[in-house]
């Protein structure tokens, strides 16, 4: 199981708590993780990724525990801790403002 956080904004999207677990079949990387969870949250799809590009929203980041996972490739493989469970990929809604 990989575990998820999600922002507040796309809990109440989904309408679930801030931690999701979700199936997702190896190989365990940021593409796979995604598509399981929009796959499981219809309500997401378009939310964290373009519909067209697939590209990260500007306004999210993805860690996995401190390392900043944004500018990564989506077909990297993630961090062991995650792919086993023990940390969760987060995904952290970004502040701008000035």
């Amino acid at each position: 199981m990989i575990r998820v956080t999600l922002p507040h904004h796309l809990r109440n999207l989904a309408g679930v708590g801030a931690e999701v677990a979700l199936d997702v079949p190896g190989p365990i990387t940021q593409r796979a993780v995604l598509d399981a969870l929009e796959a499981r949250y219809p309500t997401l799809r378009g939310t964290i990724r373009d519909h067209a590009t697939q590209q990260r929203r500007p306004f999210l980041r993805f860690f996995a525990g401190v390392e900043d996972l944004s500018l990564e490739s989506p077909d990297a493989p993630l961090p062991d801790a995650v792919a086993s469970g023990a940390e969760p990929f987060r995904i952290i809604g970004a502040i701008a403002g000035g």
